[in-house]
């Protein structure tokens, strides 16, 4: 027999009806995802005014879409972790345990380009839900257990590299994998139909990786309850939701993602490489926060995580162009994160008053 749901819990978790739905909603022009996009834009233009070749499509858009791809991946690996108001912070150390073994598969075994994703998928999966796993039954807060995770690879992946491999990188390239960094959209038509030739094929593994991520959290009861376990664990457990096994699942998620960006740049660099995934710590903060999802859980936006990722992807790729050396870069990039920090702070604010001031407007028309 179950326990009772008490009120607090069945109050916390029940569906707000149509006028409380309406009462919080953002107006379009306060919209976060819509500010995005219009900055993109902005900022496009700006640097393709100040640098004309910030719209050659083969030097600058065809390697800034990829960049975009890859990252938005990344970023989504952060944030099924964030939307339980967990951190991984081993999330880029998780892509280089994967793609360790993927080379093994090619290097080794003789796999197929894709026959070695599956098995890197599989590796990052099992290495997120090992941390889920830890987190889930020891109770220590996830921010230690990813960093000692972090650390722990950090020393055991270069041992296997030198025990198995010359130059610290696997050298076996298999079928397909120069074609799929180097190919765009224009290489793949349906009839007399073809893609753009800006768009690099790399980027349908962002499509594909946005649309069964949107799909869980918007429509599957696993993202309603991960969602419900970010907003409270303790309301979450009283009605009956399994948040430790949730914690895994949020976890080995992450990881599955940050093995297919990993992927991606192995992809892109054309070779697999102890350093594999050193510089996706940043980025996976700041496309998901600046896209909107709350580091304390219990919401995300996959469209926003795009958008966020493009922003920094043009800011970065704009300012090199610019000549703005790599510290100063990585300052800028410091500085959006803290104000990306700083406006979750302020939207968690305002989301909380927006209630109350509709409730106290709703009381004076009740006493009438």
């Amino acid at each position: 027999m179950s326990a009772p749901v008490s009120e607090v819990a069945t109050a916390a978790l029940r569906e707000p009806d149509d006028e409380q739905v309406q009462q919080s909603r953002t107006p379009w022009w306060a919209n976060q995802r819509i500010g995005l996009l219009i900055l993109v834009v902005a900022l496009s233009a700006l640097f393709g005014i100040l640098r004309p070749a910030f719209f050659n499509q083969d030097l600058v858009v065809f390697p800034l879409l990829r960049d975009i791809a890859m990252f938005t991946v990344v970023g989504l690996a952060q944030m099924c972790v964030l939307s339980i108001g967990h951190m991984n912070l081993a999330v880029g150390r998780m892509a280089a345990f994967s793609m360790m073994l993927t080379g093994i598969s090619y290097d080794l075994w003789g796999f197929g380009l894709y026959a070695g994703l599956l098995v890197g998928l599989v590796a990052g999966a099992a290495i997120g839900a090992l941390a889920g796993w830890v987190i889930a039954r020891t109770g220590v807060n996830a921010f230690v257990v990813t960093l000692a995770l972090d650390f722990l690879l950090l020393g055991l992946i270069p041992l296997v590299y030198t025990a198995l491999t010359e130059n610290a990188a696997f050298t076996t390239k298999p079928a397909g994998m120069r074609e799929l960094r180097n190919y765009s959209l224009a290489d793949v038509c349906v009839g007399p139909i073809c893609g753009s030739p800006a768009v690099p094929q790399l980027a349908l593994f962002a499509v594909i990786a946005m649309l069964v991520v949107g799909w869980i959290y918007s429509r599957t009861r696993l993202g309603r309850e991960l969602l419900m376990t970010g907003t409270s664990v303790k309301a979450a457990e009283l009605s009956g939701i399994p948040t430790a096994r949730w914690v895994i699942t949020a976890h080995a998620m992450s990881g599955a993602l940050a093995a297919l960006a990993g992927f991606m740049l192995a992809v892109s660099t054309g070779s697999i490489k102890a350093s594999i995934g050193d510089e996706f710590m940043l980025p996976s903060f700041l496309g998901p926060i600046l896209g909107g999802t709350l580091l304390a859980g219990g919401f995300v936006s996959v469209v926003g995580t795009l958008f966020g990722t493009a922003l920094t992807s043009v800011i970065r790729r704009g300012l090199d162009l610019l000549g703005v050396g790599l510290e100063s870069l990585n300052i800028y990039l410091g500085l959006i994160l803290l104000v990306a920090l700083s406006t979750d702070r302020v939207r968690t604010v305002l989301s909380e008053r927006r209630p109350r001031t509709a409730r106290s407007k709703k009381k004076p028309e009740e006493d009438r």
